[in-house]
């Protein structure tokens, strides 16, 4: 690997990693595209790529900051957990099957349905509405 791709993943991962600290994505809504325009992988090698690259150390090091001041539902975390790991395995197995720009286009239809959603969709709510007790902070 030469030393020009080894500063574009370093890039990347930077980033990535604090786009996820940040507003709490995946960093894989940024690293799979990143990976697929500056250095030509493929989507499902993107993908796949991005699932290795995410699996420790957002399971780390950005959890243990926001645990540390109280901001995780740990019931919230076990399910959607379980069920994360039955979703990923099913998610791959579809992914595999389909061919590869049916695979991309997806990804990109997704990011697009998102990102139209925050632009005019997800209005900030007043002061004036009840916090619910799963984002509420602990006092």
């Amino acid at each position: 690997m030469d030393t020009q791709t080894i500063l574009i993943l370093f890039c990347i991962g930077i980033v990535a990693g604090m786009l996820s600290g940040i507003v709490g994505i995946g960093g894989g809504i940024i690293i799979v595209p990143a990976l697929v325009f500056f250095l030509g992988f493929s989507q499902l090698k993107a993908q796949g790529t991005s699932l290795g690259i995410l699996l420790l150390p957002v399971g780390i090091l950005a959890v243990i900051q926001f645990y540390k001041q109280g901001y995780i539902d740990m019931k919230t975390v076990g399910i959607v957990a379980c069920s994360f790991v039955v979703g990923g395995y099913l998610g791959s197995k579809i992914a595999l099957a389909l061919p590869q720009e049916t695979v991309k286009k997806v990804f990109a239809v997704l990011l697009l349905l998102i990102s139209i959603k925050m632009f005019f969709f997800d209005k900030q709510k007043t002061a004036s509405v009840k916090i619910n007790s799963v984002t509420e902070k602990p006092v």
